[in-house]
C-alpha cells in the first residue's frame, strides 16, 4: 500500500483525489538525500493508489509536487518524465516547502485523476 495518512478519497464523480504521497518504500525506507529516486517512489505512490480505485498514471490530470529545494528541480523532471511516459501530460503545480513530515523527505506528491470512461463512477 501507498505511504500516507489517507491515501484516496473517490469524489462524487468520475475524479480520484490523491493526498500527498510520501516518498516511502515498501518496509519503510527512504532514499536518503536523493530527489529523484524519492520522486519516483512518491509517484509510485500515486500509481499505486490510483490502482486500488481502478485507474492509473495515464488518466492524471493534475499533480501538485511539493519540493524541498528548487535546486532539486530538474532531477524530479527527469524522474518525473520517466514514470509519465504518455500523453497527454497531466498539469503541474511545483511548491517550494520548507519542511515536510518528515526531514529526510525531500518532495510528496499530490494528485487528481480520472476514472476511465468505461468505468462507472464509484466502481471500485
Amino acid at each position: 500500500m501507498a505511504q500516507s495518512r489517507s491515501d484516496a478519497v473517490v469524489a462524487d464523480g468520475p475524479l480520484v483525489f490523491v493526498s500527498g504521497q510520501a516518498p516511502i518504500a515498501a518496509g519503510g525506507t527512504v532514499a536518503d538525500g536523493d530527489a529523484a529516486a524519492q520522486a519516483r517512489q512518491a509517484l509510485h505512490n500515486v500509481g499505486a493508489v490510483l490502482a486500488e480505485h481502478g485507474t492509473d498514471v495515464r488518466h492524471l490530470v493534475k499533480l501538485t509536487c511539493y519540493l524541498r529545494h528548487t535546486a532539486d528541480l530538474e532531477d524530479v523532471r527527469r524522474a518525473a518524465d520517466a514514470y509519465l511516459d504518455h500523453e497527454p501530460r497531466p498539469a503541474c503545480t511545483l511548491v517550494e516547502v520548507s519542511g515536510l513530515e518528515d526531514p529526510r523527505f525531500l518532495i510528496e506528491v499530490d494528485a487528481v485523476a480520472r476514472l476511465p470512461r468505461d468505468r462507472p463512477a464509484g466502481e471500485r
